[in-house]
């Protein structure tokens, strides 16, 4: 596996996903109506999924894809009580099949709804089915103030039968981290008891795990008893998964508020992240089969390669398997690398973190060839001595983190432009392969480019040829075939040699 290689085998294992992935911008009154639509149906939806005659549905949202899918959440009943971990979502395509992701696979039913302990002060009784056989319960909700003078609002658990605690959690999440790579950050948090898990409920449960030196399985959950994490060095076995949680949320963020896509697999459940993999090992990988990230802590233990955009580069194989599926091999797989370049530079360019700012660099801060100089170059790949600048015929047979160098190169041109300039204090130089003067159209355009191309137009199969096509395809939707920003499609791809 070649360093911050991505997959185990299983980024390919995909093939030919369902297109059209992006999500449609609802106004607030046009989201409100589709809730309002839902709800119509929401008796047959449940008698279609069979749920019992004492249950219930209760839309919570509604996000329609360009495709015509619709995906709709919901928050289930039984005999008028909330069922807390009972949520399902159904996703129905344009042709009215559908499937269902659901919270809990188990029947939802109590014995009685006849409460033998008296209800806690402000409680509501309530279904919990989160673990295990579903249970009624009352819910309490305490208000105050935590040590750092944050509002607190903790939701407890009780079995209405026995008074045992079930459960517990602060509805305000605002740990805080110390990270290796990017200072000070935000990690998501819940409290459970008297410790705070590195669970981060507001982004579909991701959750980091510390594998510890091992290979395999899940690891054990990070804990901390004052939402404290990290200290910024190697030696903290919190700083890794500090950095991981952390770019993890900042790329679930980018995805919903950039791309309309709500998770990897736009579906809103999150993966999750394994930090401490093995003995000094050199590289990060993603693994569609277990839906998660791994991260090596690098040489000597020193360098673990958790910088933010080798996170947003991993989730974003998973993206690609979730929708074109780019097999990974030849040029397919080169556009496969890519997409995780171009977009794991996008997080970082829209995180606008001062302690790693956005560039066209790959892999700088984590040094991975111990001399200061970053992994891959995208205003000209060929500069880590590997990688292409443009197309040939022979591209197919290099290693695909080498064939991603055109795609990467295509990206940084239609950002940026061609020739000599200045990003963020990084300086670049990007030549053109005709030795053309390419303008460019900013990078927000061209990120929502090349994903309306992978989401909509590219297969498994897509090679340059075939990307270039998919990416004017996507330029005419966003913005018209005679647009500038059509053109400028058109001319970075000649300017690395795809025509």
């Amino acid at each position: 596996m070649v360093v911050v290689a991505v997959q185990s085998g299983s980024a390919s294992a995909t093939a030919d996903r369902e297109a059209g992935a992006s999500a449609v911008s609802l106004s607030g009154a046009q989201r409100a109506t589709a809730i309002a639509q839902a709800q119509s149906g929401a008796a047959a939806t449940a008698r279609a999924l069979g749920l019992g005659s004492s249950e219930a549905l209760v839309v919570r949202d509604v996000i329609r894809d360009a495709d015509g899918t619709v995906h709709t959440r919901y928050e289930r009943t039984y005999a008028g009580l909330p069922v807390l971990g009972g949520d399902l979502v159904v996703h129905q395509k344009k042709d009215g099949s559908r499937k269902t992701t659901r919270a809990t696979n188990a029947k939802i039913a109590v014995a009685s709804t006849f409460a033998a302990k008296a209800a806690p002060k402000n409680a509501r009784k309530v279904v919990w089915a989160a673990n295990g056989t579903p249970t009624l319960a009352w819910e309490a909700v305490t208000t105050g103030t935590s040590h750092d003078g944050t509002p607190s609002e903790l939701h407890t658990i009780t079995d209405a039968r026995t008074g045992k605690v079930l459960h517990s959690y602060d509805a305000v999440f605002t740990g805080t981290g110390t990270s290796q790579y990017s200072g000070s950050v935000p990690v998501g948090t819940v409290k459970n008891g008297s410790l705070y898990e590195l669970t981060d409920a507001g982004r579909g449960g991701h959750k980091t795990y510390d594998l510890n030196g091992g290979t395999n399985g899940t690891g054990t959950l990070f804990t901390d008893a004052d939402d404290a994490w990290g200290d910024g060095t190697a030696g903290s076995r919190q700083t890794a998964a500090v950095d991981a949680a952390y770019g993890a949320g900042v790329t679930w963020d980018f995805y919903k508020n950039e791309l309309g896509r709500l998770g990897i697999r736009g579906d809103g459940v999150g993966a999750y992240s394994r930090v401490h993999y093995g003995n000094a090992y050199v590289n990060a990988f993603w693994s569609d089969q277990c839906f998660c990230m791994t991260y090596g802590d690098g040489a000597g233990n020193a360098k673990p390669l958790t910088s933010l955009d080798v996170a947003g580069h991993e989730m974003t194989h998973g993206l690609t398997s979730s929708t074109a599926g780019l097999r990974y091999s030849r040029e397919s797989g080169g556009l496969n690398e890519a997409t995780s370049d171009i977009l794991g530079t996008s997080v970082e360019f829209y995180a606008a973190n001062s302690a790693d700012q956005g560039d066209y660099l790959i892999g700088e801060k984590i040094d991975i060839r111990g001399n200061g100089t970053p992994l891959r170059y995208m205003d000209k790949p060929s500069r880590d001595g590997n990688s292409a600048d443009y197309w040939s015929k022979t591209l197919g047979r290099l290693d695909v983190h080498y064939s991603s160098g055109p795609a990467n190169h295509f990206f940084y041109l239609l950002s940026e432009g061609s020739g000599a300039k200045t990003v963020n204090g990084v300086s670049y130089n990007s030549p053109t392969y005709d030795g053309s003067s390419v303008t460019g159209i900013g990078r927000v355009k061209a990120y929502k480019i090349w994903y309306k191309a992978l989401s909509t137009y590219m297969t498994s199969s897509t090679d340059y040829a075939g990307a270039r096509t998919a990416t004017l395809k996507a330029a005419g939707d966003l913005y018209g075939s005679g647009s500038t920003e059509y053109a400028a499609v058109a001319a970075a791809w000649t300017a690395v040699n795809v025509k």
